[in-house]
């Protein structure tokens, strides 16, 4: 079959993005904004309280992040390694305070920064500990700072193997084709008005073939309503689809030159959480910026009833 027409490059890369981890800075141990099916770092707890965690098989990996005294106190690396946790293997010493630095200096007891993010990793401890305000306290970064290996790994719980990736942004854009001006939007920014029916009709087809069109999937997640239009998860306001083509309005004074975000944002149902793998199929929709934002990592329904909440403060004040 052949390939559908092309997509306007700002969408294409907005849908594409979807398959990509959240952005990092250099003091971060996260590799910043790859692939969701990239090396994943697993704190030791999680590793130890989620079965399903354990039982996941990681495309490319996964590095388990041990607490200095985890590692040094007790049974220390006899006991990891009955739980199948190899420091050097599949796990580093992870330094995160000053005061485990300070006590238990990786010099001392011989351990190395690593050089890989698969096994052997060719080192035994990571470090990211913020610097002070006391003199020679300065910020300690170790491990994973090079050009070409910046960042160990992912949040877990930003995961997901190909096929989720795939079949997220397939049924992605099938719902951008749910906005009721979607097609009048595509030709205005430059598509061929026959070339946007075709895409369209193509996706469509696509994701209904693969079980991605579930319109009672889709009302019960949020994300389009009764007559099947695209909707925001949180506020529930049909979205125009030209908040995909244009960037965010800025407040005067505060403007930025390489601010990038759109107006419709990436939207998780059920937050993103340990234990939980929920970037996937009928977790996803699209929504407005400001109400992803409100929603943060609490979800839709713990936000609403903090909404409530509000409201009815609001409302007792005033008197209403």
């Amino acid at each position: 079959m052949a390939r559908p027409p092309k997509l306007p490059k700002l969408l294409e890369r907005k849908i594409y993005k979807t398959g990509q981890t959240r952005g990092a800075d250099d003091d971060q141990i996260w590799q910043n904004r790859v692939g969701r099916n990239s090396t994943v770092l697993i704190p030791l707890a999680v590793w130890r309280a989620h079965q399903t965690v354990r039982q996941l098989n990681y495309e490319n990996g996964y590095i388990i992040l041990v607490p200095p005294p985890e590692y040094f106190e007790g049974g220390g690396a006899a006991v990891l390694k009955a739980e199948g946790i190899q420091v050097g293997q599949n796990a580093l010493v992870f330094y995160e305070l000053r005061a485990h630095w300070n006590r238990w200096s990786p010099a001392d007891h011989g351990l190395t920064a690593p050089n890989s993010r698969t096994a052997p990793l060719g080192g035994q401890y990571v470090a990211r500990i913020a610097n002070t305000t006391a003199a020679g306290d300065q910020r300690i970064n170790h491990g994973y700072t090079t050009t070409g290996l910046k960042g160990a790994g992912i949040r877990l719980y930003e995961y997901a193997p190909t096929d989720v990736i795939y079949s997220a942004r397939v049924q992605l854009e099938a719902l951008f084709w749910l906005a009721e001006d979607s097609i009048q939007t595509c030709v205005e920014v430059g598509m061929d008005e026959q070339d946007v029916g075709m895409r369209r009709k193509t996706v469509l087809a696509d994701a209904a073939s693969r079980g991605l069109l579930d319109f009672n999937a889709l009302r019960e997640a949020r994300t389009v309503d009764h007559d099947q239009k695209l909707v925001c998860p949180l506020c529930l306001e049909r979205l125009s689809s030209l908040g995909f083509m244009s960037r965010m309005e800025q407040a005067a004074g505060r403007e930025r030159h390489d601010l990038t975000v759109t107006e419709i944002n990436l939207f998780h149902i059920k937050e993103l959480a340990f234990g939980l793998f929920n970037h996937r199929p009928y977790n996803l929709g699209w929504g407005h910026h400001h109400c992803n934002v409100v929603c943060k990592d609490s979800g839709i329904g713990e936000t609403l009833d903090w909404m409530k909440e509000v409201l009815k403060r609001n409302q007792e004040l005033l008197g209403e």
